[in-house]
């Protein structure tokens, strides 16, 4: 009798592990009936297919950022990344021609991505102090060189690809599934996922292992780099312009799509899906708001009320 209590005391933390584990899923069903009872308009084909592809971008990013927490770090630069990858695209699509345009973004993403990965990871520098100077910095070369105008893109694959769909469903968001895919399979399946998250766990224990942790935190910052890159190609495709004010408060919508779905900001927890989940409730957040004639502000307001809440669901998962 006793042994039976005693694994029935045993099996309810793990039975309430996993079902915290599925809060961000949980509020994203709730969330999803909700919009439906509030807007008629919401489970319209426009609308489902107009608010992925708005929260392609944010999905794209978000993978990088998680990535970045996951080791304790954070990355404030990845809004201005996009708008500096997004402006040298469309620079060079206007200029020259569409393989020099994408070698260019790619190549300058992986250079802000190394800059600042190498002085975290190798100078011990603090994560928020270098990505806050990379996020001035690279917001100035979109100033530069787009001059403080947008530039305009007549290519069509690049309009295609940023506005076009295959069998009805956008590329931005066949982009951004592939891309989430990719990052949840490393994440679970490859050392380097695993290292990852034990380095946000326990950097020093895996310091004593043998791992060379700074390559490993070098990596996530250049991976969240390029992934910004894709950004700015598609942000330059949904819209037709690269612009230099694309971007602003994208890496407050990533960061917090990360904490609602679960990821630690002192790193070791968090995964692919529970990120995804993050996105699409904020992006549904703002659409049913938008449906609702309801002002940007208020939408503000709600963002921090439900990040702060995210933070106590954290707390709650530790007791």
């Amino acid at each position: 009798m006793n042994g039976v209590n005693i694994s029935k005391l045993a099996q309810k933390p793990a039975a309430r592990t996993v079902l915290k584990n599925y809060i961000p899923a949980i509020v994203f069903l709730l969330l999803l009936i909700v919009s439906s009872i509030l807007s008629d308009a919401f489970f319209t084909s426009q609308n489902i297919f107009n608010l992925l592809r708005q929260l392609s971008g944010t999905t794209i990013v978000s993978m990088g950022m998680l990535l970045v927490i996951l080791t304790g770090g954070i990355d404030l630069s990845v809004g201005s990344v996009v708008a500096m990858t997004g402006v040298i695209f469309s620079y060079y699509a206007a200029s020259s021609n569409l393989a020099t345009a994408l070698l260019m973004a790619f190549a300058c993403a992986a250079l802000a991505g190394l800059i600042a990965g190498y002085f975290v990871a190798f100078q011990n520098m603090a994560p928020f102090v270098v990505t806050l100077a990379s996020m001035t910095a690279a917001r100035g070369i979109a100033y530069i060189v787009s001059k403080g105008t947008p530039i305009q893109i007549k290519n069509p694959i690049v309009l295609a690809f940023g506005k076009g769909s295959i069998f009805r469903i956008p590329f931005p968001v066949v982009t951004a599934v592939i891309i989430f895919i990719i990052i949840w399979l490393v994440l679970r399946y490859t050392s380097f996922g695993r290292f990852v998250q034990a380095m946000g766990s326990n950097e020093t224990a895996v310091k004593l292992s043998g791992i060379r942790v700074e390559y490993y935190k070098w990596a996530v910052y250049v991976i969240s780099a390029l992934l910004c890159a894709f950004g700015g190609i598609i942000s330059d495709g949904r819209t037709g312009v690269g612009s230099p004010n694309i971007g602003n408060g994208l890496e407050l919508d990533a960061i917090a799509s990360c904490v609602i779905g679960g990821a630690s900001l002192s790193g070791g927890r968090g995964s692919a899906p529970n990120a995804l989940m993050g996105v699409l409730i904020l992006g549904m957040i703002g659409n049913i708001m938008n449906l609702m004639n309801i002002a940007g502000y208020p939408q503000q307001v709600i963002k921090g009320v439900i990040i702060i809440a995210a933070v106590l669901m954290q707390r709650s998962k530790k007791s």
